[in-house]
């Protein structure tokens, strides 16, 4: 068994309901009911009752709930104490699919100078989850953009970038020198899926509700623009393919980029890495 299926299985156990499960682990519901029908094939017998209403635990699964629970804590623990005796304690960082941005790559050079013998782990997320695992425990710090829920987080912005439309190259509209929302009004937009933050959707939709095909992650925005001449928002200043033109917004707020894990989390990796990362992304 991994313990990332017995992450899954956990979170399924204690929200009784895949949907509910699935937006807490910020991901879609699909391959977790996967890797739950994985897991039982593994144990070799049912692990939840489903119904139209949720699901319920069977004796096994409730006796493998509390196995797991321990399990789990007992490897945290022992990733605590393995890197307390090796001298060089990992910190893991969520990236939101944005690995363009200059700043990260300032970042990465300037950490490895200051903290030679961290080791460092990077998660790559989707842009369905703008936490990038903060809130399942899958990551220490975050590298993202407001707005969204910050509830229990805490937010240090690191830099304020220009907002700007995404078109196709040879779209009317691209040779403009500057747009306002309002005359994108007509067009289809990317959207992401349902459960997603809703600031973080709203602000990514102009502030209203938009009609066009869904998306996960940054490519897949690029290509619903190239395929299907859907419109969008992206940061100015991040490498397009030629296929591609981004015309800047009059009326959008700038995207802020910012730093942000657990409230409260007293990892004194967090706190230099974000003092490190402060610098570097305005540089």
């Amino acid at each position: 068994m991994e313990l990332r299926t017995l992450r899954y299985f956990v979170a399924v156990a204690e929200e009784l309901h895949f949907g509910r499960a699935a937006t807490r682990l910020h991901m879609s519901q699909p391959p977790l009911s996967r890797a739950i029908k994985q897991l039982e094939a593994e144990v070799g017998a049912p692990l939840l009752i489903r119904s139209p209403m949720g699901v319920t635990l069977t004796p096994v699964g409730s006796v493998l709930l509390d196995e797991a629970r321990a399990l789990l804590d007992h490897a945290d623990r022992v990733r605590s104490r393995v890197g307390a005796v090796a001298g060089a304690a990992p910190l893991t960082i969520g990236i939101l699919g944005d690995g363009t941005d200059p700043g990260v790559a300032r970042l990465a050079a300037a950490y490895r100078r200051r903290r030679p013998g961290v080791d460092i782990r990077v998660r790559d997320t989707d842009l369905t989850d703008p936490t990038c695992g903060l809130r399942a425990g899958l990551v220490d710090v975050a590298l993202t953009r407001a707005p969204f829920d910050e509830t229990a987080l805490t937010v240090r912005e690191l830099r304020r970038d220009p907002v700007g439309v995404v078109l196709r190259a040879d779209d009317p509209l691209a040779v403009r020198d500057r747009l306002r929302l309002a005359e994108l009004s007509d067009r289809r937009w990317f959207r992401f899926p349902q459960g997603t933050d809703p600031l973080w959707q709203s602000y990514w939709n102009g502030g209203r509700p938009r009609e066009g095909p869904v998306v996960r992650a940054v490519q897949e925005c690029l290509q619903a623009v190239l395929w299907n001449g859907t419109v969008g928002l992206a940061p100015l200043g991040h490498d397009l393919p030629p296929e591609l033109a981004v015309v800047p917004l009059a009326d959008m707020a700038p995207s802020r980029a910012v730093a942000v894990w657990n409230e409260g989390d007293g990892n004194p990796l967090i706190r230099s890495f974000v003092e490190i990362a402060t610098t570097a992304y305005r540089a």
